[in-house]
């Protein structure tokens, strides 16, 4: 299986990139629902910024209630939120206690990250609700407090 790829952009640039890449080192083209679908999201980011504002809105609550809940995220301002636990049995226990919540996230460890920076993949959506957020936010903090995790 050959790797696909797509890049949007304006017109100067991508002449630019044609001019300077190495253009049949991948010359599949794109499946055509691929395309359509890409040119639909690109249409519907061009018609409206309302869901990308609910999704820095979202982003912004749910670090700012998971920091104050005592837990430790590497800083930053995207809506996939890494929240530090350190430890690899650790993360793999939180993720399915927190599963058992009713929230699905990732742990990730080593080899993914650093030896001794295994973490909580959060990743937030602009489909969230604040009443999701907060389911969320609960269960993290019940977990955390039943691991340790936070006082």
């Amino acid at each position: 299986m050959h790797p696909v790829g797509l890049l949007p952009g304006n017109k100067e640039v991508i002449e630019i990139l044609r001019q300077r890449s190495r253009p049949y080192l991948f010359s599949n083209t794109l499946a055509p629902s691929i395309t359509g679908a890409s040119i639909a999201v690109l249409d519907m980011l061009s018609e409206t910024t309302t869901l990308r504002d609910k999704l820095e809105s979202n982003t912004k609550y749910f670090r700012s209630k998971i920091t104050e809940a005592g837990f430790d995220i590497k800083p930053g301002e995207h809506p996939i939120v890494p929240i530090m636990l350190y430890d690899a049995v650790l993360a793999q226990k939180f993720a399915a206690q927190i599963l058992e919540e009713g929230i699905y996230v990732i742990g990730f460890f080593y080899p993914v990250v650093a030896k001794g920076n295994a973490r909580i993949r959060v990743q937030l959506s602009a489909a969230h609700d604040q009443q999701h957020l907060d389911k969320a936010i609960a269960a993290f903090t019940k977990v955390g407090k039943g691991l340790g995790v936070v006082k």
